[in-house]
This record gives structure tokens, C-alpha cells and sequence, in this order.
């Protein structure tokens, strides 16, 4: 039987700062009915259950804010993803915030245990903070550091709670053990909006950024391809979309944390068709679009859809579907 792209839909949004990404996913499909497209009815879905109402109850969790809703999210998640892939099927997240990537992290490696994943995050944002060392609290921002089992304690200016303690350590082990990825096979494209501590845990793992002038400079095609020879090793790929990776001033403020100076959309499309000409992606995830913060109507979402658009064929294409 062929495989089929699965949408899976992650309406939570309770790992970000601001409310409003729980509806990124039906602005995407707003801008897909607009642009007369038939998308979002051509492949199957799944709906994964929210627990967004728990923004209303009191959290005891200062430094790992709504950390216990998160776990049982990323749970779900991980189950959904797993589910996918045990299927054949190629899971394309749509996720509110970022925190939801430990989730399917987590399910990629339980479809996938004895195999290793590579990771490309394209983002503004590193999101590897740990309870340790956030300075918000807000887990969005910490999905790498539970992934790689790395608290970065040496920088730690937190003094956080058995309780969050216990939820973090259960996050890093969601579906199987902790340590889901390695440093060296994780890559960053477009990261320019860091903290200190998270600089330093960069720097002492040796990640690799690919930042935006770099990759102006060099050449889309030859960054891509270093990055995919630095993956050699990796059974498999995930890529994991954060809108805010592109150009705020250039393309709109719908997202949680814009950021200027990234990349254009045409080159997030470039950068995307490459990793997946590569024929080891086994999953897509798009995350942060939040309509309630554009300031040009519906624009960031329009352009999401459009890459997503232009990069389905190449998936199906590379996928064997």
C-alpha cells in the first residue's frame, strides 16, 4: 500500500508566551480555502485533544510554566506521531507553539527506536533552555534541551521545584529513554535570537548555525549540502518550521516572537526542497503562526501555506508515495 502524507493538527499553544497559535492551524487552512485550494480535504488528519484550558487554572510552575499540561500534550503527540509512521504514513505537524516538537521528537524515536535522527530546526530562535536557565518560563523555548538531556546547569539561574523537576525529567523520557538526539546531529538554520546561556550550551556542544548572512553568502545549495554531509550518519530527518525563522519587518508580526533580518519565504522553500531532495525526511513540522498578532491580516499564514505548497510534491516525490 503507498504511503500518504497524515496532517496532524496540535492546536496548544500553552508552551508560548501569548495566546493565539492555537488558531495558526485554521488560519493555514484559511488561507488554503482563499486561494481556492482543496488542500487540507486531500489528505487524511488527525485532531490531537488540547488541554488549552488550562491557561485559566493557577501554575505552580514559575520557571517551567504549565509543564505538567505540556507533558501529557507531548504524550499525545508522540502517540499520534507514532502512530503515523508505524502506519507508513509521513506525519506533516501542525503545531501551536514550539514546546509540542518534544512530542514528536518522542514519536519519531518510538516508531524508529534503534535509528538515528537528525534534526534541523529553522528558526530565530535556539529553544534550548532548560527550567535552569529560561528566562520566561515559557516552554516553548526549551524543546531542544529536554531532547538532548542537557540542563546546562553550568549556566543555571533558576532554582526550580520538585515538581517541575519531575516533569522535566518525565518530558526528556516521553516514549522511550532520555537523550532522543545528539549534538552533532543537530543543525540550526537562521538562529539569531539567543541568550547568553544558551549561547554558551551552542558553543560547548559544537552546534552548528547556518545564519542567515551565511547562508547568502555561501549559497543556499552549498550550506544545505554541508549540513546534509554532517547528517551522513543519520538513519533519518526531521524538520522541524518555525515561521519566525523568516523576516518579521518583511513579511508580517504573526508570530509569538518576531524577529527582523531573517530569511524570505522563497528562501525557506529553497533551504526546505533541498533537505528533502535528500530523500531521508520522515517528518515536517510547522509551528508559531499566530494570527491574533499579524499586522497584516492573515499574511503569515498566507505564507506558510504557500511554502507548504510549493514543498508537498517534493515530499511525496521523495517519499516513495
Amino acid at each position: 500500500m503507498k504511503k500518504m502524507i497524515e496532517l496532524i493538527k496540535n492546536r496548544s499553544d500553552i508552551g508560548a508566551g501569548t495566546r493565539g497559535s492555537d488558531l495558526g492551524i485554521d488560519a493555514i487552512e484559511i488561507a488554503a480555502i482563499n486561494k481556492g485550494s482543496q488542500y487540507f480535504i486531500n489528505y487524511p488528519f488527525v485532531d490531537v485533544p488540547t488541554r488549552n484550558s488550562s491557561i485559566y487554572q493557577n501554575d505552580n510552575h514559575p520557571f517551567g510554566k504549565h509543564i505538567q499540561q505540556i507533558y501529557e500534550q507531548c504524550k499525545q503527540v508522540a502517540s499520534t506521531v507514532e502512530d503515523s509512521l508505524s502506519a507508513g504514513n509521513f506525519p506533516l505537524v501542525f503545531s501551536g507553539d514550539h514546546s509540542s516538537a518534544m512530542g514528536t521528537i518522542s514519536g519519531i524515536k518510538s516508531a524508529y527506536p534503534d535509528k538515528k535522527l537528525g534534526v534541523i530546526w529553522v528558526d530565530a530562535h535556539a529553544d534550548i533552555h532548560s527550567p535552569y536557565t529560561t528566562p520566561s518560563g515559557n516552554m516553548h523555548g526549551m524543546p531542544l534541551a529536554a531532547m538532548l538531556n542537557d540542563d546546562n546547569l553550568s549556566c543555571k539561574i533558576n532554582e526550580i521545584d520538585q515538581s517541575t523537576q519531575e516533569f522535566w525529567n518525565k518530558l526528556k523520557r516521553i516514549a522511550g529513554p532520555a537523550e532522543k538526539i545528539q549534538p552533532a546531529n543537530l543543525i540550526y538554520f537562521g538562529v539569531r535570537d539567543t541568550e547568553e546561556p544558551e549561547d554558551l550550551l551552542i558553543e560547548r556542544l559544537g552546534i552548528k548555525n547556518y545564519r542567515v548572512e551565511e547562508i547568502r553568502q555561501r549559497g543556499i545549495d552549498d550550506c544545505v549540502a554541508e549540513a546534509l554531509s554532517n547528517l551522513r550518519d543519520c538513519d533519518m530527518i526531521y524538520i522541524s518550521f518555525d515561521v519566525d525563522s523568516m523576516d518579521s519587518e518583511l513579511i508580517s508580526d504573526g508570530t509569538g516572537t518576531p524577529v527582523p533580518k531573517g530569511f524570505m519565504p522563497k528562501e525557506i522553500v529553497l533551504i526546505l526542497e533541498e533537505i528533502i531532495r535528500s530523500g531521508k525526511v520522515t517528518c515536517l513540522e510547522i509551528v508559531e503562526v499566530n494570527p491574533l498578532l499579524d499586522n497584516k491580516g492573515n499574511k503569515m499564514a498566507e505564507v506558510a501555506f504557500d511554502i507548504l505548497e510549493r514543498i508537498t510534491p517534493l515530499i511525496e516525490l521523495k517519499s516513495g508515495y
